[in-house]
């Protein structure tokens, strides 16, 4: 009568064992050979020793990460006058790919003016950073310029780390599912692997990011023509500009007169006939009367 109690018990402590595991890998040191010290069962015992084995014995807290040097995230932001905004855009574009960078978005557009202003984001390596920076701020009149520089060690050390104890969750589950005996026991171990298999894709996304950011800096470059009558000017008028200006003003002149004319003009056309027709009466009543006209 006691057989067909046992595969039942060895149910109930695979799922314990599986509750804690999942407790040991919900923290930042979890996947310890120390979660496994709860469990009761052989299964739970076989799988703390599984995960002892994938960290190497200690938890992700005490190991030291081989960083040689501090992640940090570069961005830049330059606004640049030059006098012929392709002709720079394109130079851009070649100081970024000869540096090992690419070119990201691009926006070009016209003011009311016919003045040509580009938006371009460089992509550059992180040790390039400086070199291309100082040739993108020589190639015309600096505007403005922003720089900075971001420090991201601590999220890389912790995101390196939750990987790692993600991965040995997942070990260890692989490992139980291989010694389940009941399709409901299966069944419960699949969902809980998905669901860290997940998680650990999750972190390897955001790993990639910040390797993409701190390996990359970015560079935000914004080119504006020059307006043709600002280059070289002198604030002192020469003969030139005086000629010039009279003329302006004479012209000017001219044109007001002709519209005050304009609009007098038929105010004296119809004083004019008003005039001519009493002149015409005046003289008709001095006019002396002819020899037949007397009374």
């Amino acid at each position: 009568m006691r057989h067909p109690v046992r595969p039942a018990l060895a149910g109930v402590l695979l799922v314990a064992a599986l509750v804690l595991t999942g407790c040991g890998a919900g923290g930042d040191g979890g996947g310890t050979a120390g979660d496994s010290k709860a469990d009761t069962g052989s299964v739970a015992q076989a799988a703390g020793a599984a995960g002892a084995k994938d960290s190497g014995g200690k938890g992700p807290a005490g190991t030291t990460p081989g960083l040689t040097a501090d992640r940090i995230i570069r961005t830049a932001s330059l606004t640049v006058r030059v006098k012929d905004v392709p002709k720079a855009l394109d130079e851009a574009r070649t100081t970024a790919e000869d540096a090992g960078g690419y070119v990201g978005d691009e926006t070009t557009s016209r003011d009311s003016t016919g003045h040509e202003h580009t938006r371009v984001v460089l992509r550059v390596p992180t040790e390039r950073y400086d070199e291309v920076l100082a040739g993108l701020q020589g190639a015309g009149q600096l505007l403005d310029r922003t720089a900075k520089a971001q420090d991201v060690t601590d999220q890389v050390v912790d995101v390196d780390s939750r990987i790692r104890s993600q991965r040995a969750s997942v070990a260890r589950v692989r490992e139980l599912m291989d010694r389940a005996a009941r399709l409901s026991d299966v069944v419960t171990l699949e969902g809980e692997l998905s669901s860290r298999e997940a998680d650990l894709e999750a972190l390897l996304a955001r790993q990639a990011s910040l390797k993409d950011r701190t390996s990359l800096a970015t560079i935000t470059l914004s080119l504006t023509q020059t307006p043709a009558h600002r280059a070289a000017q002198d604030d002192t008028p020469g003969f030139v500009d005086a000629l010039s200006g009279g003329w302006h003003v004479f012209v000017t002149m001219l044109r007001w007169i002709a519209l005050a004319l304009g609009a007098a003009l038929p105010f004296a056309a119809l004083a004019g006939l008003a005039a001519l027709l009493w002149w015409r009466v005046l003289r008709r009543r001095r006019t002396p009367a002819g020899p037949g006209s007397g009374t």
